[in-house]
């Protein structure tokens, strides 16, 4: 059974500390959030790594694409690995959402080197990790490789054929822009027997008329501003 808490740290708590840091992750849970969300893409030399864009130029000091530096170089940038965050987040007693975000052509292969990390990582008495991507490979791979741990289909508006996707890769949920989070939508995918998470919400009012719609999750930079959000405070499935 896979809990989900009503309130997902955003790449930790990006609005309180640098986004997808150890620091970020630190914070979430210094917070009391019960699960954070972050992204995966692959160094240079093959190495999942835990950062959002495809270039260096936003979040860091330095410029240019992520896989054309080694894991080495990008942990001198403070940029972590997979594997420093599972460890982390295992410590503070995180679940995490995995977002895998690759390299267009790289889809399989981040899939595949994400997948094998957590799965050597992750103990199995743990709560399982959600597994996302908007990029479908991605998550056809996860289904292969971890075949038991559940998947969320990404998108920023619901498209006519989401529901042909969720059903090939067998999601378990559907994540939405909460812009595009409206009633029809959330009613179709709950309707077919998934449940609906929304990003990126800040704001308490927004949160609990998305949690009144249906939406059973939501993402948020401020996790200190919504509430429910302990660890005790959550929705089992």
């Amino acid at each position: 059974m896979l809990s989900l808490p009503f309130v997902i740290g955003h790449r930790g708590a990006a609005g309180l500390a640098p986004e997808n840091t150890l620091a970020s992750f630190e914070r979430a849970a210094d917070l009391g959030c019960a699960m954070v969300e972050f992204d995966v893409r692959l160094s240079a030399d093959g190495v999942p790594v835990v950062f959002h864009d495809d270039t260096l130029d936003r979040c860091t000091s330095a410029q240019g694409p992520v896989a054309a530096r080694s894991a080495g170089q990008l942990q001198a940038l403070n940029i972590p690995t997979l594997a420093q965050v599972l460890e982390t987040c295992l410590r503070r007693h995180l679940a995490v959402n995995i977002e895998i975000k690759p390299d267009r052509g790289a889809e399989a292969a981040t899939a595949r080197a994400a997948l094998e990390i957590a799965g050597t990582v992750w103990p199995s008495d743990r709560p399982l990790p959600l597994i996302s991507s908007f990029r479908r490979p991605c998550l056809v791979q996860a289904r292969q490789v971890a075949p038991h741990w559940p998947r969320g289909l990404l998108y920023g508006r619901l498209p006519p054929s989401w529901r042909q996707y969720a059903e090939t890769i067998e999601c378990f949920s559907v994540h939405l822009d909460q812009r595009w989070a409206s009633a029809l939508c959330v009613d179709q995918v709950r309707g077919a027997g998934l449940l609906v998470l929304a990003y990126t919400i800040n704001r308490q009012a927004r949160a609990k008329m998305l949690w009144n719609r249906g939406v059973s999750a939501v993402f948020s930079d401020r996790p200190d501003l919504l509430a429910p959000m302990s660890s005790s405070d959550v929705m089992n499935f």
